[in-house]
């Protein structure tokens, strides 16, 4: 487990609760103790190279003016030998959301739990990384789709929900701790 700045957390506290909000339903039971859901499915994002790291085989990917994501591509992919600084590319890959709304809890910074994760026998492709946070969330704005939320550290996100029906059950107050599980990059072609 790295030491992040206050930047770094906030990068990726974002991009956790990005993934969850827009991959997965959240239930807000208020007294849930254990997360609640849990969803695997074939995520699909396009953007613009802006780095490639050949000896990990990661490619940073920018996918709007604020948002990347650092993508793990597998040998067997041979188009990441190609991809350029600049390139245009859709990149499919598995993932697995937790959602679980925590009364009473703290947020907590970004854990790595990678480790923990590539031991369990369902991950059928391999576990590429695993991040665990909670955040607080400060408001809810159901018109814009707009989640606004707290991290641990004081630093302050904001998020807009493609899916109206994910906010259904929050409220401020709130604290959701989010388990994202990120596994392989399945495919990866130039975008058009």
């Amino acid at each position: 487990m790295g030491i992040y700045t206050g930047l770094e957390v906030l990068m990726v506290v974002s991009h956790i609760v990005a993934s969850a909000l827009l991959s997965a339903s959240l239930w807000a039971g208020s007294d849930a103790q254990a997360p609640n859901i849990s969803v695997r499915e074939l995520e699909t994002v396009t953007g613009t190279v802006e780095r490639t790291e050949r000896a990990t085989r990661t490619v940073t990917l920018r996918t709007g003016p604020s948002t990347t994501h650092l993508v793990s591509v597998p040998p067997e992919i041979k188009m990441f030998d190609e991809l350029r600084t600049g390139d245009r590319i859709t990149v499919r890959l598995s993932e697995s959301v937790v959602v679980a709304v925590r009364p009473g809890a703290k947020p907590s910074l970004p854990v790595e739990t990678t480790a923990d994760a590539s031991r369990d026998p369902s991950a059928t492709r391999g576990v590429v990384q695993q991040m665990k946070a909670a955040v607080t969330i400060e408001s809810l704005d159901r018109g814009q789709n707009v989640i606004v939320y707290r991290t641990a550290d004081s630093q302050r996100g904001t998020r807009r929900v493609l899916d109206p029906r994910l906010l259904d059950g929050l409220k401020a107050g709130d604290v959701i701790e989010v388990t994202y599980t990120q596994e392989r990059a399945v495919d990866i072609q130039r975008a058009r």
